[in-house]
C-alpha cells in the first residue's frame, strides 16, 4: 500500500497521480503501485511540487511495516534505536534571527575570570 500526501501543490500534479493512484480525498492518494513505479511517481511529485509539500508512506517489511519521505515539509522522519519518528519543530524553538550572539555569557565570564561583572 502506498500513500502520498500533497499540500499546496500544482493540479497538474494531482492531475499525474490519478493515472496511477486513487484520490480519496483532496490532495490524499492511496493505491499499490510496483516499488519502481512507486519511486518514479515519487520523483515526479519532487520534481513537479514547486512550492508545495508531499509525504509519501509505504509499505515494507521491517519492524514498523511501513517507511515515510518527505519533500519539503517541516516534518522530517528521523531514525530512534531502528524506529522511524517524525520530529516536529518546536514551538518554543527560537527563530534563526533569535539566536544567541556568538561569544561568552555573562554567567560563563564570571565562572572563567571570576568575581562579577
Amino acid at each position: 500500500m502506498t500513500v502520498i500526501v500533497l499540500t499546496n501543490c500544482p493540479a497538474g500534479l494531482r492531475g499525474f497521480l490519478t493515472r496511477w493512484l486513487l484520490e480519496i480525498s483532496a490532495g490524499v492518494f492511496i493505491g499499490n503501485p510496483s516499488a519502481r513505479i512507486r519511486d518514479a511517481l515519487w520523483a515526479e511529485v519532487q520534481q513537479y511540487a514547486d512550492q508545495g509539500r508531499a509525504l509519501l508512506a509505504h509499505t515494507t517489511d521491517n519492524e514498523q511495516g511501513y517507511i515515510f519521505r518527505t519533500h519539503d515539509h517541516a516534518w522530517h522522519p528521523v531514525d530512534h534505536e531502528g524506529l522511524t519518528l517524525i520530529r516536529r519543530p518546536s514551538r518554543d524553538a527560537p527563530a534563526v534571527s533569535d539566536a544567541p550572539k556568538p561569544g561568552w555569557s555573562k554567567a560563563s565570564r564570571r565562572r572563567r575570570f571570576g568575581g562579577s561583572r
